[in-house]
């Protein structure tokens, strides 16, 4: 008798944010480091983003910017999936960030301000799931600005994993008049980095982080500022990256398609 062949789980759709500013050193992007007891990731430094909420698929959410259908061209998807998607994007940066990419579902300006007592009501009720993106939004007078999102990567955990996540990556600019805030259960903290810095900090062993983070900031190292990064994403023809893992003498590696080499690197134990 023989064992029957493992099958691969199917990966959970998901979504994920490079929320960039300008800052004294140039291009910055927001980072959590999740808490080492999560069962995803415990330690890792990586962006805002979740999992798909079903409710994410709601029609009846105000829309302003690139429709369903364009987001799903880009991602290689079918129009629900898209809308799930982005409203994801839009929620989980509210939810980890405190930060709201919507607005006047007549004018389209950008809402300044969410860090009111109220607000942080709204973003508990969000988490809790007693209340979701398209209500939030309705209840307002808002709508999701997908405008302010732009595609920027999509990677698959691979079939040898036992937790698969279809993530997409996308990129987008800290509204003004809102500040990024350290309100993640998840995380422990939160900074402001360049990508470069966050890559020395990793590279000293002092970041540990998951391949598509280590690859995605060094996508983004080269632009100079957010503008020129926006209009740079996708910053190479959007495809799926599934890596293969390598087990060499001198560390775990993942292997890109192309050849590229991304080490591996854990949290110390506590």
């Amino acid at each position: 008798m023989t064992d029957a062949p493992m099958t691969a789980s199917e990966p959970k759709q998901a979504a994920t944010v490079l929320l960039l500013r300008d800052g004294a050193p140039g291009l910055e992007v927001y980072l959590l480091r999740r808490t080492k007891g999560m069962p995803f990731a415990g330690g890792m430094t990586a962006y805002p983003g979740g999992g798909v909420d079903p409710r994410d698929g709601d029609t009846e959410i105000a829309w302003v910017g690139p429709s369903p259908a364009e987001w799903a061209q880009a991602f290689g998807c079918d129009e629900r999936t898209a809308r799930e998607l982005v409203c994801a994007a839009v929620r989980e940066m509210f939810e980890e960030a405190g930060v709201l990419l919507a607005g006047d579902a007549t004018t389209g300006a950008v809402v300044p301000d969410v860090s009111g007592n109220d607000w942080e009501a709204q973003r508990q009720a969000l988490l809790a799931r007693e209340l979701s993106l398209a209500e939030l939004l309705a209840g307002r007078g808002l709508a999701l600005r997908s405008d302010l999102l732009r595609p920027f990567a999509h990677w698959i955990t691979p079939p040898v994993e036992t937790r698969r996540y279809d993530t997409k990556f996308f990129a987008a600019a800290l509204p003004v008049g809102q500040e990024a805030r350290h309100v993640s259960g998840e995380a422990d903290e939160a900074s402001w980095l360049t990508p470069s810095a966050a890559l020395a900090e990793l590279s000293a062993g002092a970041r540990p982080m998951l391949p598509p983070t280590t690859h995605t900031l060094g996508q983004l190292a080269p632009f100079p500022d957010v503008a020129a990064a926006l209009a740079g994403s996708p910053p190479e023809p959007l495809r799926p990256i599934s890596p293969t893992f390598e087990k060499t003498a001198d560390g775990f590696w993942a292997v890109l398609e192309d050849g590229t080499r991304i080490r591996v690197v854990t949290p110390l134990p506590s």
